[in-house]
């Protein structure tokens, strides 16, 4: 089965074309399949069309929030409540085409676990552009995983792969690289992309200032999340050693005779070294808790398995 999960967020301009072109694509496929919509928190009458939608349409799922979570929380939803063994997301928008879908679940045929959409000639402002692109560029800095386009909203999923996400926040931006970290296989592939027709982008170039600091959250949460004492204890032995070398040079002019009691690198040097050791039992602290939470709860994910 096919699972096919889109994300509303005030999208009732767009929402009878974009589920008629997808319904196209779909039975053209001749497997069984589910459309599943999640509402987040729509005040546009996305809500009401939806639920039309729904009410004529065996296939299509429908669930709606109270209120508007955000996009990692509808795809998760959407994610947990897909019966699929392939699972594809994309966007309402009519952006990203529906008729790229057979060729991104080829891929996931072919063995791939998720695999991306990459607007190669994106139809969209050049505020927007420019910043995906920063944001593109910074991502695959930071990771070995060199994609173009790691925010298309355009994706295909083997059901295990989409399963194992548990996204909040503005994780979403990051699908590629939680599924590369657990282990599975990420690609991307060429698609085609249009100029938005209906309704109002969600995002502008004011985006970036909100990807940059997610990047450094990630950063933490890919590298350290299972260590912190990593982390936290490097920090603290950096301000340890340098506290620590400037109360030594300090105490070697006191032993030849110099006054240090009024120079403000006394000062420093002291706050460093308490910083040092604050900064040191926080990432201890953190290990500790860390620890005391995966007591007899730990899960891995696996690839194969013949037994329970």
């Amino acid at each position: 089965m096919i699972s096919v999960v889109i994300s509303v967020y005030n999208e009732a301009e767009s929402l009878h074309i974009f589920y008629e072109h997808l319904i196209q694509i779909i039975k053209i496929l001749d497997e069984p399949y589910e459309i599943i919509f999640i509402d987040d928190g729509s005040t546009d009458g996305s809500f009401e069309l939806l639920k039309q939608i729904a009410q004529k349409d065996r296939h299509v799922r429908f669930f709606s929030f109270r209120k508007n979570q955000g996009k990692a929380e509808a795809l998760t939803l959407g994610f947990q409540k897909a019966r699929g063994d392939y699972i594809v997301t994309l966007d309402a928008d009519l952006q990203d085409k529906p008729s790229e879908i057979p060729r991104l679940l080829e891929k996931v045929e072919e063995g791939w676990d998720v695999v991306c959409g990459w607007r190669k000639n994106r139809r969209d402002s050049f505020s927007k552009v420019i910043s995906s692109k920063i944001f593109n560029k910074i991502a695959s800095f930071f990771w070995q995983l060199q994609l173009h386009d790691y925010n298309c909203g355009l994706k295909a999923y083997a059901k295990d792969a989409a399963k194992s996400l548990h996204l909040y926040g503005g994780m979403h931006r990051f699908i590629p690289l939680l599924a590369f970290q657990n282990g599975f296989r990420v690609c991307e592939i060429p698609v085609v992309h249009q100029k938005r027709r209906y309704g109002k982008s969600k995002y502008g170039f004011s985006k970036i200032f909100k990807d940059i600091p997610d990047i450094f959250t990630m950063l933490f949460l890919v590298r350290y999340s299972s260590r912190p004492l990593h982390f936290f204890g490097m920090i603290g032995g950096i301000l340890l050693f340098i506290g620590f070398s400037i109360l030594g040079y300090l105490s070697i002019i006191w032993f030849q005779g110099e006054s240090i009691g009024r120079r403000p690198l006394l000062f420093l040097g002291m706050l460093l070294v308490l910083g040092g050791f604050q900064v040191f039992f926080t990432g201890f602290l953190a290990d500790l808790m860390i620890s005391l939470f995966n007591k007899g709860k730990q899960e891995f994910p696996l690839k194969y398995s013949n037994g329970e």
